[in-house]
């Protein structure tokens, strides 16, 4: 697996600052040449270092403004097959599968309380499904981030 180093953490940096920045306009903010920048993007991106985009559009703009996270316990023999039935649900937008005492811990969006209300129900009728506790999410407090990571990267001789 390819390691990002301080160039690259300089570079992500600045498509941080500006993601809409040209190839051109980061190797002149950065001092490197165009052909650096574009040879380390293309590395980046065959390196699987940038994550879907997807994962920068808020559901809230989509008509899904709360958030839930649903611990879920499963019979752990069937847990490919319930992974699978869990992706198909659209309101799911993330999963983890954990240790210790909850199996997976789902992350989903919702319409309002009836709407959170169905989704436990549609994961609960998943067979080998065994039970369900949901949060609400009352505020995302620290978003996701790894600018902090990459500038301890960047900083490093």
């Amino acid at each position: 697996m390819y390691t990002v180093d301080r160039t690259d953490s300089q570079l992500l940096l600045a498509l941080i600052a500006d993601p809409r920045g040209t190839f051109v306009a980061l190797a002149s903010r950065l001092g490197l040449s165009r052909n650096t920048v574009q040879a380390r993007m293309t590395r980046l991106e065959e390196s699987q270092a940038f994550l879907p985009f997807d994962r920068c559009i808020s559901p809230a703009a989509l008509g899904y403004p709360l958030t839930a996270f649903i611990e879920v316990h499963v019979q752990q023999k069937q847990l490919a097959q319930i992974v699978a039935e869990l992706a198909l649900i659209p309101e799911i937008v993330q999963a983890h599968g954990m240790s210790g005492s909850t199996d997976l811990l789902v992350r989903v969006v919702c319409t309002d309380a009836d709407d959170l209300f169905r989704i436990d129900g549609t994961i609960l009728a998943v067979e080998g499904v065994e039970r369900t506790a949901t949060s609400l999410s009352m505020g995302e407090l620290i978003p996701y981030r790894v600018a902090p990571l990459l500038e301890r990267t960047s900083a490093r001789v």
